[in-house]
């Protein structure tokens, strides 16, 4: 009989079992490699966006989206040590989010009403996109520290320390995104070198 010269076929059943085995269990962790690199860009894309929309955890999915990116790779492009720079910068910029609103607010002599006023108006503000996310904290910070206080001077310059220390948070949280999206990038680029 003529043989195939395109494929070697072997001449077993096991032979070919194995074969098909090796060829679709290859085929499915290509395929999974790909979902996770997906997945990890989606996630750093959506938490860029979350960096300047305040309801999604931006840093926090951006580092997430490294991990995947990561373990899709066998930690060979992304390993423990750039995780862990990624993480730290991270949890900082999420902090420094959290803090910089209050401290801005106990800088101008706030009351715990004020502070809740301030969360609470941020998330009320948060529906009504980027004015309401500006002006949330503000008018929340100003309403507590005015129902506490009932001093409207007070309440004014609470409502402006608040916004001010958003909008000290909101830009340290850019620069640790902006950190983590060129680290991603220079630790991908500098692989192929």
């Amino acid at each position: 009989g003529r043989k195939n010269a395109m494929i070697k076929v072997p001449a077993t059943d096991e032979g070919i079992e194995a074969y098909c085995r090796y060829y679709t269990l290859k085929f499915k962790r290509n395929l999974m490699t790909a979902v996770l690199i997906v997945l990890g860009l989606i996630a750093i894309v959506v938490g860029i966006l979350g960096t300047i929309y305040p309801a999604l955890p931006g840093l926090g999915l951006m580092f997430g989206g490294a991990w995947l990116l990561g373990y899709a790779g066998d930690y060979q492009v992304f390993g423990s040590g750039t995780l862990t720079f990624l993480a730290i910068v991270a949890v900082f910029g999420t902090a420094m989010d959290y803090v910089a609103g209050a401290l801005g607010a106990k800088y101008t002599g706030a009351s715990k009403t004020a502070v809740w006023g301030a969360f609470i108006g941020g998330i009320v503000g948060a529906f009504f996109s980027i004015p309401g996310l500006l002006l949330g904290p503000l008018t929340g910070a100003a309403i507590g520290e005015f129902i506490a206080r009932k001093d409207t001077w007070q309440a004014g310059k609470v409502g402006i320390g608040t916004f001010i220390g958003f909008i000290i948070g909101t830009v340290a949280k850019i620069g640790c995104a902006l950190t983590i999206a060129l680290t991603i990038l220079f630790v991908w680029l500098a692989s192929f070198f």
